[in-house]
């Protein structure tokens, strides 16, 4: 499946914040590249870096999802964007949201900029060797 037909699948309500976060996505981290994947149990938009998974979108029932391993392995990245984005539901990794209001576009962009130096393949690398 490309991404275009992942996009158009949405419910209409979710097809224009999603097609805006997935440019922003790779607007800013030109170091991911995209297709569709499967993960825990669901098809998303997958950004590698490497083999490794950087970020993910996720459509499901109830919400949308921004996964984001950069901040789930850094404390203070995931400490900056809680406050900057009261109305989402903030985990380790994701961030969980029912539309635009709650994940303004600026701030996403800031976010994967912010984690766009972070290199995924050298900083797993060095967590197996610790």
């Amino acid at each position: 499946m490309t991404i275009p037909e992942f996009l158009a699948g949405l419910p209409a309500d979710r097809q224009e914040l999603m097609t805006t976060l997935h440019e922003t996505i790779i607007a800013n981290d030109p170091n991911v590249t995209f297709s569709i994947k499967p993960m825990m149990g669901k098809e998303m938009i997958m950004y590698e870096e490497g083999n490794y998974m950087k970020y993910a979108l996720a459509s499901v029932k109830s919400h949308l999802s921004l996964h984001c391993l950069p901040m789930y392995m850094n404390a203070p990245l995931h400490a900056k964007y809680t406050p900057l984005l009261p109305a989402a539901k903030f985990q380790k990794g994701c961030i969980n949201f029912t539309d635009a209001a709650e994940m303004p576009i600026a701030i996403v962009a800031a976010l994967v900029a912010d984690c766009a130096p972070v290199n995924i393949p050298a900083m797993l690398a060095n967590r197996k060797k610790k």
